[in-house]
């Protein structure tokens, strides 16, 4: 069991994201990564489509060794995790907007949340929000076409900066101190966007705390790799084209294989 692997699972590339802050953190735990990029993007789907995406990519995850599942896709957390915890018998880790540290921590009392429209539409985020930010103005924008741009690899074109100047706009002059990335594919935008925003403005997203959680849990359960011999084995499957995947998860020090496969 505790050489078993930490399971990750996302609408596409984006909870790459959050697998980087795990890896960093449990460099000996053995990793698998299901990139549902056929299915992307999450956010525009219904309830039920969600819930049934995620039950599949929940099933497979199983199949190929998890001792636990990350759902690393703030629209499938916020949609359809209950649903998770209630049907399988294995620890799931969620990811939300981190709205509770920037409530807390916002001197102007105005934040701003980029998210999907399937988080923003959702229960969870609902209650999450209603919890913290009663004192609190909150501008919520939905990253309408972002997630497809990153899937296609289109993070650094000047199709991404028109789309973002666009989006971007409710924000402005606005005096929020606080985003909130509420996309776990939006990590990867944090360069542009602090182009867009003043260094005032601190950007906030999940990828830490979802791994100390991750660490937390494993520990608790007892099922924490402790053997500091060896690295963890990473392995990464996608469901579509391989080819922008293997590009955003391998840094210069290490190479990570990267596998089409159906699921």
């Amino acid at each position: 069991m505790v050489k078993d692997k930490i399971g990750i699972f996302d609408s596409g590339i984006g909870g790459t994201s959050i697998w980087k802050e795990i890896h960093e953190l449990l460099p000996f735990e053995n990793t698998i990564y299901l990139a549902d990029s056929a299915n992307a993007p999450y956010g525009i789907k219904t309830r039920e489509e969600i819930v049934a995406l995620s039950r599949k990519n929940t099933i497979k995850l199983l199949e190929l060794g998890a001792k636990i599942i990350v759902v690393a896709c703030n629209t499938a957390t916020t949609n359809a995790i209950q649903e998770l915890r209630t049907e399988f018998d294995v620890p799931f880790i969620g990811i939300e907007p981190a709205i509770k540290p920037a409530a807390l921590k916002s001197k102007t009392k105005t934040i701003g949340i980029l998210a999907t429209k399937g988080t923003l539409s959702s229960q969870l985020f609902s209650k999450t929000s209603e919890l913290y930010t009663q004192d609190l103005k909150v501008i919520e924008v939905e990253g309408n076409g972002l997630v497809e741009l990153i899937e296609a690899g289109k993070i650094n074109s000047e199709e991404m900066d028109i789309l973002l100047q666009h989006i971007l706009i409710p924000f402005q002059e606005q005096a929020l101190d606080y985003l909130v990335l509420g996309c776990s594919h939006y990590p990867y935008l944090i360069p542009k966007l602090r182009h867009f925003f003043s260094n005032d403005i601190s950007i906030i997203d999940s990828g830490e705390a979802v791994a100390r959680q991750t660490k937390a849990v494993l520990e608790k359960l007892k099922i924490l790799n402790t053997n500091f011999q060896q690295k963890g084995e990473c392995k990464f499957y996608t469901n579509t084209n391989p080819t922008v995947l293997q590009k955003i998860i391998n840094p210069e020090k290490e190479e990570f294989q990267v596998k089409q496969k159906k699921f």
